[in-house]
This record gives C-alpha cells, structure tokens and sequence, in this order.
C-alpha cells in the first residue's frame, strides 16, 4: 500500500471534498481517501492498478487539478 498526498485548492466545501472522495473511492486500486476543504489537501492510499499519475488524472477530469 502507497500513500500520496496532493495539494488541491479547488476544495472549497463540503461538497468539493463528498465529490473527491466518492469519485476517486471508485478508482480500481484506491483503498481509502481522505479530502479536507481547510487545509485544501487530498491523501490516497492506493496499489495497483492505481497510480499517482492515475490519480492526478481523475482529479483534474473532476475539475480539481493537484496543484504542482
């Protein structure tokens, strides 16, 4: 198991973070998600077939991209 931790300031709300876990919760690989609208930062643990790149992926689809 892998944990990655992204910076997303598009984490406004209770909603922004409902919206994050529950779609990447979906992803093939990802076992937990944990998205905080104070600190704007989202923390995945995650294995194969997932991967950070994956990841970073379906967050920007979602309209909230890691900032780099």
């Amino acid at each position: 198991m892998t944990t990655v931790k992204y910076s997303v300031p598009g984490i406004n709300c209770s909603h922004c973070v409902h919206t994050i876990q529950s779609e990447l919760s979906e992803m093939e690989g990802v076992n937990t998600v944990s998205a905080d609208a104070a600190t704007k930062e989202v923390i995945v643990d995650y294995g194969a077939p997932a991967t950070p790149e994956s990841i970073e992926d379906l967050l920007a689809e979602i309209n909230y991209p890691v900032k780099k």
